[in-house]
């Protein structure tokens, strides 16, 4: 098992917040199919303001790299990701094709 902490902004505009929201309280069964087919378990994505925190729980066949390549090569993946485009914005100092941002833990207490 991991833990994976991604980070991404939205459009800082109430309505487009809200809309983003709305859109997330049932996400399309074919997109959380094919999360969970990636060998992802678990997922929540929590916000302050219109920062959003992403968690992903995954087994041991998760990859990153396996994700993006199935992702892209989905037509259902792509129409998703294009309406949520819309929404999100990047995050400073992030890569130019970077949506969501993988995190660095600096801390834990076990």
């Amino acid at each position: 098992m991991n833990k994976y902490l991604l980070i991404l902004d939205l459009v800082n505009e109430e309505a487009s917040i809200k809309q983003y929201e709305a859109y997330h309280n049932s996400i399309p069964k074919e997109i959380e199919q094919l999360i969970r087919e990636s060998g992802i378990t678990s997922m929540e994505i929590y916000r302050y303001a219109n920062r959003l925190v992403m968690e992903m729980i995954t087994d041991d066949s998760f990859s990153f790299e396996a994700k993006s390549k199935a992702d892209q090569e989905n037509e259902v993946v792509q129409a998703w990701e294009n309406l949520m485009n819309q929404y999100q914005q990047r995050i400073p100092g992030s890569q130019p094709n970077e949506k969501w941002v993988l995190t660095k833990r600096i801390f834990s207490l076990n």
